[in-house]
C-alpha cells in the first residue's frame, strides 16, 4: 500500500523522545505527560513517541493509549510527528492500535516485531504486510531482540523494502555496524533511527538519521546538540558528548528501561518514579548512582545551564564547542 500520509519522511529524523508514562497513584498522570511533551518541544526535540518500551506499552488500558496519543498531539500541534507505538505480539491487536493511533492524528507508527511469539521470518514480514494492508500511517519497524527474542535478517528487510509504507527502522541492538551495512545494501530506502542511546554517536556516523532516545526525556538539550553535531558532521563535538555522557550511561545500566529515566526525572524534574507492575521502582542504591552521574555531568533541572569552561578531552585536544545540558 502506498501511503498518502502528509508527513514529509525529512521530518520523521534527528533526536526523538521516547516519552515515560508519568503515573500518579496508579493513573496516567496527563498534565505532567504534557508539561514534560512542552519542554522537549521548547528544547528543540524534532518528535515525540509515546506508547513505546519506554511508555510502558504493555501496561496501558486501551484507552490510556488513545487518550496518551491525543495528549500528545494536542501539545505539538503540528510542530513536531508524533510518532505513536502502536506494536503487540497479535496482528490483529496491532492493526487495531495503529488504526485507532491515526484516528487520534499520529503522523506515523513505531511497530516493534512480535514479542514472546518468536515468530519466523516469513511470520514477520506477513505481519507488516498484513499492517500495512490495514492503514497508510508510515511504519517505523523497531527492531529489539533482546526484549522481542526475535532479530530482522537482511533478507526480511529486503523483503520488508517493497512495502511502501514501510519508511524506516529503529534499531535497538547496539550492533553499529549494522547501520553501515543496511546503508550500503539498501541505500536511502530506510530511515535509520538508533533505539541504543550508548551508541547512538557511532550509528549516527556510520550513516544513521537520528535517534530515538531514552534518556532525552531527562537531558534533551544534550541529544538535540549531538544530533546537530552529527548533522554538521562535527564528530568532534559529538563525541566529546559522547564521552562526557558515558557516567550516565553506565548508571541507566544498572535497571531495566523505563525505571532508571523515571528516578531521573524524579531527581532532575520533581516527577514521580512510579512505574506499573511487574516493574519497579530502582532500588536506592541504583539510584544514588543515577544521580550522581547526573549531578556530575552539571547542568540544572530545567536543562538550561551550559558548559562554559573549557575542558581538556583524549589526546590533549580541548572541548571544541560549549554545549548545554
Amino acid at each position: 500500500m502506498i501511503t498518502n500520509s502528509k508527513v514529509d519522511p525529512s521530518r520523521l529524523k534527528g533526536v526523538m523522545t521516547a516519552l515515560v508514562t508519568p503515573f500518579k497513584n496508579g493513573v496516567v498522570d496527563y498534565d505532567t505527560l504534557g508539561t514534560l511533551s512542552e519542554w522537549h518541544l521548547q528544547c528543540g526535540i524534532d518528535a515525540l513517541v509515546p506508547c513505546g518500551t519506554t511508555g510502558e506499552a504493555p501496561t496501558l488500558a486501551w484507552d490510556e493509549r488513545l487518550k496518551i496519543i491525543r495528549a500528545c498531539v494536542r501539545t505539538s500541534r503540528g510542530r513536531v510527528p508524533v510518532i505513536a507505538g502502536t506494536g503487540t505480539n497479535s496482528t490483529e491487536m496491532t492493526i487495531a492500535h495503529t488504526s485507532a493511533a491515526q484516528s487520534c492524528g499520529a503522523d506515523a507508527a513505531l511497530i516493534v516485531t512480535p514479542y514472546y511469539n518468536k515468530p519466523s521470518q516469513e511470520g514477520i514480514v506477513r505481519h507488516f504486510e498484513a499492517i500495512a494492508q490495514s492503514t497508510n500511517l508510515p511504519i517505523i519497524i523497531y527492531n529489539v531482540p533482546s526484549r522481542t527474542g526475535v532479530d530482522l535478517t537482511m533478507h526480511t528487510l529486503d523483503r520488508l523494502a517493497q512495502i511502501p509504507s514501510i519508511v524506516g527502522i529503529k534499531d535497538a541492538t547496539g550492533e553499529v555496524k549494522r547501520v553501515e551495512y543496511i546503508r550500503t545494501i539498501f541505500r536511502d530506502r530506510f530511515i535509520l533511527l538508533s533505539g541504543h542511546d550508548e551508541t547512538a554517536y557511532a550509528f549516527n556516523l556510520l550513516g544513521g538519521d537520528g535517534m530515538i532516545s531514552v534518556i532525552a526525556n531527562v537531558l534533551p538539550h544534550v541529544f538535540v546538540a549531538l544530533r546537530d553535531a552529527c548533522k554538521a558532521g562535527d564528530w568532534a563535538t559529538a563525541r566529546y558528548i559522547q564521552q562526557r555522557m558515558q557516567p550516565v550511561f553506565k548508571a541507566f545500566d544498572l535497571d531495566i528501561n523505563p525505571c532508571p529515566i523515571k528516578c531521573a526525572l524524579k531527581h532532575r524534574r520533581g516527577m514521580s518514579d512510579e512505574v506499573r507492575l511487574p516493574l519497579v521502582p530502582v532500588s536506592v542504591e541504583t539510584a544514588i548512582e543515577i544521580r550522581s552521574a547526573l549531578d556530575h555531568l552539571g547542568g540544572t533541572d530545567d536543562g538550561a545551564a551550559i558548559f562554559k569552561q573549557v575542558e581538556t578531552i583524549s589526546g590533549g585536544q580541548t572541548a571544541p564547542l560549549a554545549w548545554r545540558v
